[in-house]
């Protein structure tokens, strides 16, 4: 009686582990949160067993949640969808159906998941991309970059920039009947790190002659310098996107070499020469001072030197956007910044956009107080929540009056 009283007192506690996760008070629909928390977190567990074991990459065993969720291209009464490619890189393209009165605006949409997962397919995205080709009448192009592994930095970059490059070209803008003059880059998390990257490259391209009119970043990556900020200590453990598979996620952009990982994981993998750098990720400096009270201000410990010349894109502005000069912030058009307060994130979305505003550069903050990193995704059954088409209207209202 005692040893089944004992495994049932054990198999409750393994089962509260994986049910629990600290959600703020006010958020609506709480279970469906805590649900995907758990699936995710049992898949991460399973990753890591399977890595280990030398079964399949850690990432690999994560994919399979992408998999599962990816949808075929379906047209509707509003939209004509289709999968095909630009520039040789995949993308779901998204046309209304209805007449435009005009040219049309457009969008880039690049996919979170950590340059590691996700798809332009999956419902979600799927969802997310028809919302905003439907209700701004507008094209939007989903691109379906290249994955670590086994491709790195700058493949991701490259991918997106390449689709970008070619759809901005005269010829391809007409063909879709849209004004250039209309044109954003937009993208979740590390899609919101790309589009952030693509706009700062862009405004340096003399190739480019069509110049975008605004950018939209939802909760985006946008430095690796720092991997301790308040933020990814306040929520280190919060549901979507812990600490550990952040910096996983990091870690992966750049290489599988376990030392690289184990060097962010403990905030030690930048070499002492970044120190000209810091200035651009001080969060004592960028952050206000409701964020960083408690906290003590720091820099992370300077890291091996050799690790960093293997790995040149840990200070790269492409991978990590908040290591741009002003100068180079300053050519930038308006941009639209979605931080959530539950989210490893946050802070680097705060400071983008303290910085994009020293530069001069027009921004809309919306800080979502009750929300949490992939929150705009939650659209649709069984992973619907009504903050994020909450989210995703206040995002819509304010494409409609900026683009």
């Amino acid at each position: 009686m005692g040893a089944r009283l004992l495994c049932l007192c054990l198999l409750t506690a393994l089962l509260g582990y994986y049910i629990y996760s600290p959600l703020p008070e006010e958020l609506g629909q709480p279970w469906s949160v805590v649900l995907v928390s758990a699936a995710l977190r049992t898949l991460a567990h399973v990753s890591e067993a399977a890595d280990v074991l030398g079964l399949m990459h850690y990432m690999e065993v994560l994919r399979l949640f992408t998999v599962v969720e990816v949808v075929p291209a379906t047209s509707d009464e509003n939209i004509t969808v289709t999968d095909t490619e630009f520039s040789s890189v995949p993308v779901r393209l998204f046309l209304p159906r209805r007449a435009p009165g005009g040219l049309r605006r457009a969008m880039l949409y690049f996919h979170g998941g950590g340059w590691c997962l996700g798809d332009a397919g999956m419902h979600s995205y799927d969802v997310l991309a028809r919302r905003i080709s439907n209700e701004l009448n507008a094209v939007v192009v989903s691109v379906n970059y290249r994955l670590a592994p086994p491709h790195h930095f700058p493949v991701q970059f490259e991918d997106v920039y390449s689709v970008t490059k070619f759809f901005l070209q005269s010829k391809v803008l007409s063909q879709y009947g849209v004004d250039p003059a209309r044109v954003c880059v937009a993208g979740d998390s590390a899609g919101g790190n790309l589009a952030a990257a693509v706009a700062q490259q862009l405004s340096e391209d003399p190739e480019v002659q069509t110049q975008l009119r605004a950018q939209v970043l939802l909760y985006p990556a946008l430095q690796a310098l720092d991997l301790d900020l308040p933020s990814y200590r306040d929520n280190a453990h919060k549901p979507i996107l812990p600490r550990s598979l952040m910096v996983r996620f990091w870690s992966e952009y750049f290489s599988s070499e376990p030392a690289l990982r184990e060097a962010m994981a403990s905030n030690s993998h930048v070499p002492a020469q970044a120190g000209e750098l810091w200035h651009f990720v001080n969060w004592s400096v960028w952050l206000p001072e409701d964020v960083t009270r408690g906290h003590r201000p720091g820099r992370p410990a300077w890291g091996d030197e050799e690790l960093a010349r293997r790995h040149p894109g840990l200070l790269d502005p492409r991978a990590s956007p908040l290591l741009a000069g002003e100068a180079r912030l300053r050519r930038l058009p308006p941009a639209f910044v979605l931080t959530c307060e539950h989210d490893v994130l946050r802070d680097d979305g705060l400071m983008y956009v303290a910085r994009l505003r020293a530069a001069g550069v027009p921004v809309t903050h919306h800080h979502a107080k009750d929300a949490f990193h992939g929150a705009i995704t939650f659209l649709s059954w069984p992973l619907e929540l009504a903050l994020g088409h909450r989210l995703l209207n206040t995002c819509l209202g304010w494409l409609q009056e900026n683009l």
